[in-house]
């Protein structure tokens, strides 16, 4: 399907990734429209050459070839989609729903059968990268559908995607590959908070342990950019801890249904939860540092 065909889009969820998404598919030449409920965002991105924009589908005219799902989790993605004034209504024949929460394979297959009987394809696709990723048009995609659902996403995925996985034709394998990469991301942050900690204890500057933690072999991504926040002591929230209390407990649930031990993501999931109870889900998820007691952290200038 060419973008010169008269391809049109939408982009549910102008968040920090779904604002990056819906401003590279502009970028791409795709008519996009995007709905949110901020007013800032909707102007934001009407500024940026959105086609259209609004509260809900029901404010946007004609049908899309591709929507976006962008939102934080399986109910809103099922409310937005199939609830009232639901966006699949506007889905023309033959398009997709681009389904890139973080939900559980069942939820992801529940949600596919409901539009299938609407005539809809769903393309199962969580996205990782960020807001610098999802900016730049890189964002990882990590799908699954049918053939017919990956050529009608293709525009779509090409504008938003640095790379993109086709795990398979099942709707949920997509979903299940998230769900595994969060356990990593999870407990990454976790123990790069656990680390830092321990050196602020010791003593240790935690530029100078960020330093050499990065030009060693213990490094990692998620280390490199969540512990520069706390060595900036910026908590501004880019991924706030409340998130990672909703998908690592969705990992630990996904373990469950699985019959399979998962020591590491239970206590990073704990330490999370811990983090949130006192008082800090809205901040960024590094703050997760703020729940080891006896360490002073660098504060923020200004």
């Amino acid at each position: 399907m060419d973008v010169a065909s008269g391809y049109r889009a939408c982009v549910v969820g102008l968040g920090s990734m779904g604002m990056g998404a819906a401003l590279s598919c502009v970028r791409a030449g795709i008519p996009t429209s995007g709905i949110d409920l901020s007013d800032a965002r909707r102007d934001q991105f009407a500024a940026a050459g959105a086609e259209g924009v609004g509260a809900s589908v029901a404010e946007l005219t004609g049908e899309f070839d591709a929507i976006l799902v962008l939102v934080v989790n399986a109910a809103q993605a099922r409310a937005v989609l199939l609830g009232d004034a639901g966006a699949a209504t506007r889905i023309r024949k033959g398009g997709v729903a681009i389904v890139s929460c973080t939900q559980s394979s069942d939820d992801a297959k529940s949600l596919a059968a409901d539009l299938d009987a609407m005539g809809v394809l769903m393309l199962d696709a969580p996205v990782s990268g960020g807001a610098a990723k999802a900016e730049a048009g890189q964002m990882t995609v990590m799908a699954s559908g049918s053939e017919a659902a990956f050529a009608a996403a293709g525009p779509v995925l090409d504008a938003v995607a640095g790379k993109v996985y086709n795990i398979g034709t099942e709707i949920g394998q997509g979903a299940m590959v998230k769900v595994i990469h969060q356990l990593l991301a999870g407990v990454h942050i976790a123990a790069g908070a656990e680390a830092m900690a321990m050196a602020a204890r010791a003593g240790i500057p935690l530029d100078t342990m960020y330093d050499v933690v990065t030009n060693a072999a213990g490094n990692s991504w998620m280390f490199e950019n969540r512990m520069k926040h706390v060595v900036d002591g910026d908590y501004t929230p880019l991924s706030a801890v409340d998130i990672f209390v909703k998908d690592l407990g969705l990992v630990t649930e996904t373990g469950r249904s699985l019959k399979f031990p998962l020591p590491l993501a239970s206590t990073a999931f704990a330490m999370f939860q811990n983090a949130s109870n006192m008082g800090f889900g809205g901040q960024d998820d590094s703050a997760v540092i703020k729940t080891f007691s006896g360490i002073e952290l660098p504060e923020k200038e200004g």
